[in-house]
């Protein structure tokens, strides 16, 4: 057995330990979701030279200046930088889908709650790792709704230079357009004081009412609506701001997606990366047509208020929305 086998097999067997041993009062385990999560993942390097790590820096500093040009948004990106392990992340999201899943939390116990606890644990633990391996870049709208001052805009590098390899594509210009998406989302957010809270209190909502054993459809839809609305004006603003075509990469992802294994492709429904590429999709749409026939300025209104989000059938029917905002 090679040294790499021993270790995947000590890993699994760490991974699982953690997951059987969950303990506590509540329905998930969320210090043996993090130690299990980060057993079945390699954490990846970020063994890097001060040129590349200022090259990430270079990335969203002239990222913002671009975004700001062609939006009009006056906003401002996190301090802090942060390029992560896979590790990291899973750390650095533990905190975040823990305040998320606490309705389950305040439900009360399960009949059988020992064996529910294992399976709870099991599946969040199982979520993170996959998220982990795949997460390039994060600026997340949820770690600004708990008041948290000290957000960071995250590179997970590993992932960013495992994929680049993978598309064959140039490492540095794959880094460019994940920084230059990220930061159109730090636009949006700053354009919209109020989307994190909107956004956490529509999730909070559908996991209540699942909790009570009921389907919150309507949470769902305005969270699905708003999400929908986020993705495609980040891709608005990618398609103005990115100082190079990038419709190359988006192919090359989407026919790795389409080569994924039966497993890879079932992980990818459960945890809604389905959902957010419809998302990408249907937004995108919203936006070219609501600029076509007016301009980037207008497609800004939508972070205006929550009542200037588009509803469900206002994405499909974009000359609708046009005239309500300009009335």
């Amino acid at each position: 057995m090679s040294a790499r086998t021993q270790r995947g097999t000590v890993n699994l067997y760490r991974s699982v330990r953690a997951v059987t041993e969950a303990s506590g009062t509540g329905p998930i385990d969320w210090d043996a979701v993090a130690e299990a999560a980060k057993a079945a993942t390699d954490p990846g390097s970020i063994d890097l030279s001060p040129a590349e790590q200022s090259a990430y820096a270079t990335d969203v500093r002239e990222a913002r200046q671009r975004v700001r040009e062609v939006s009009g948004v006056a906003f401002d990106v996190p301090d802090t930088i942060e390029i992560q392990t896979r590790h990291h992340w899973i750390d650095a999201n533990v905190d975040t889908f823990r305040r998320v899943m606490s309705p389950l939390e305040e439900h009360g116990p399960p009949a059988f709650p020992g064996v529910a606890r294992v399976v709870n644990t099991g599946t969040m633990s199982v979520m993170l790792s996959v998220l982990g391996k795949n997460v390039l870049g994060q600026y997340d709208p949820l770690l600004l709704a708990d008041g948290d001052d000290d957000h960071a805009l995250y590179f997970v590098h590993p992932n960013i230079e495992r994929i680049a390899g993978l598309l064959d594509a140039d490492f540095d210009r794959f880094r460019r357009w994940i920084a230059f998406h990220e930061v159109t989302h730090a636009a949006e957010f700053g354009a919209a004081p109020w989307l994190s809270d909107h956004l956490e209190s529509r999730m909070e909502s559908g996991i209540a009412a699942l909790a009570d054993g009921e389907v919150d459809r309507e949470a769902f839809k305005e969270l699905d609506t708003a999400m929908t609305a986020v993705e495609g004006y980040a891709e608005l603003l990618m398609d103005e701001a990115f100082d190079d075509e990038y419709a190359d990469l988006r192919r090359k992802i989407d026919e790795r997606r389409r080569g994924m294994n039966p497993l890879s492709k079932l992980v990818r429904r459960l945890l809604g990366l389905g959902l957010k590429r419809r998302q990408y999709e249907r937004g995108k749409a919203f936006f070219e047509t609501v600029v076509a026939a007016s301009d980037v300025a207008t497609a800004t209104r939508v972070w205006d208020d929550p009542a200037n989000l588009p509803t469900d059938h206002e994405l499909d029917h974009p000359e609708t929305w046009l005239a309500r905002v300009q009335r």
